[in-house]
């Protein structure tokens, strides 16, 4: 079937550019009507300066039958560096692992979150891919989710626990293709990483990555997200189940969106390469999302009655 690139157009302003963006995805042939180009405004009026051109694609992946997005795991060069782009939006404190702690917003982020749509750069959580062909069988057996009953594009919370039924910590997993990608805590990724790896038995085929420093996590959250969605011409994800992923490229570069922002079920997550981080960031904050800095997520977490994760696994060693 033939397809063409609808495009979406619209003014996005930071703090040295204001940036003509135009975000496509590819449809089957039809008619249509095009879409008048909307400006958006970032709540400070300090974000508005001269203008740049450039093009942030994004283009559905091929049917399921094909093979799957693999994501670049080599290093950004230093001009795509996600947290310069975040100094350049407002990131006030930047701790020394590279998290944003505050965009000196907290009350509007969190009030965003309730009543508009807030979005949060997680990247600092733990990514841990699980490959081979044993992998479902191996995770169904080692967390309390029913990972068989799963199929690719389906997603779910899971949780790790001790012999003796103490909770590690509750994962948030999506089952692609050839892999199943697990999101845990900043403080687990590596004990769980360790323990799952220690029960693979010699006949097992399971392998065990940490792609943490590999790629970027984003959660979308709030009431107004599914716009956001719509906007972006990611309208198919909206009112899909829990869990439910896609993958997609932005200019060339893999980026899969699941639905829910980790804590709930409403919102949606993206897990990306860090080369388009940035221009996925500003993307967002130019259609209304509010940054929202890792305090300000700790308190909305707290809001929402998520459990805190413990690093209780030195006990089992």
């Amino acid at each position: 079937m033939a397809t063409m690139a609808i495009p979406l157009c619209f003014s996005l302003s930071t703090v040295t550019t204001t940036t003509s963006t135009c975000i496509t995805r590819k449809l089957p042939c039809c008619s249509f009507s095009s879409s008048s180009s909307r400006q958006f405004h970032y709540f400070h009026s300090q974000f508005q300066t001269k203008t740049q051109k450039s093009c942030l694609l994004f283009s559905t992946s091929s049917s399921s039958s094909s093979s799957p997005i693999e994501f670049d795991l080599s290093p950004p060069s230093i001009d795509l560096d996600l947290l310069e782009t975040m100094k350049e939006l407002g990131a006030e404190k930047i701790s020394e692992d590279g998290v944003v702690e505050t965009f000196g917003n907290d009350h509007d982020a969190i009030q965003a979150a309730y009543n508009g749509v807030a979005v949060v750069d997680l990247s600092h959580f733990g990514r841990i891919r699980v490959t081979g062909e044993d992998r479902v069988q191996f995770l169904h057996n080692q967390t309390t989710a029913n990972f068989e009953a799963l199929s690719e594009g389906q997603g779910c919370d899971t949780v790790f626990v001790t012999p003796t039924a103490r909770t590690i910590d509750i994962a948030h997993a999506w089952v692609m293709k050839s892999a199943i990608t697990l999101l845990v805590s900043p403080i687990t990724c590596r004990s769980i990483t360790e323990m799952l790896m220690k029960y693979i038995f010699f006949a097992d085929k399971v392998e065990i990555s940490d792609i943490t420093k590999q790629t970027c996590f984003f959660v979308l959250t709030g009431p107004k997200s599914n716009q956001v969605m719509e906007d972006l011409n990611l309208g198919e994800l909206v009112g899909q189940p829990y869990g439910t992923h896609r993958h997609y490229s932005v200019n060339g570069t893999p980026v899969t969106i699941g639905v829910g922002s980790v804590i709930a079920e409403d919102g949606f997550s993206m897990l990306l390469s860090p080369a388009t981080a940035g221009s996925v960031w500003k993307t967002l904050l130019s259609h209304g999302a509010v940054p929202m800095g890792a305090t300000a997520w700790e308190r909305f977490r707290v809001f929402q009655g998520t459990r805190e994760s413990k690093p209780t696994l030195p006990s089992i060693r």
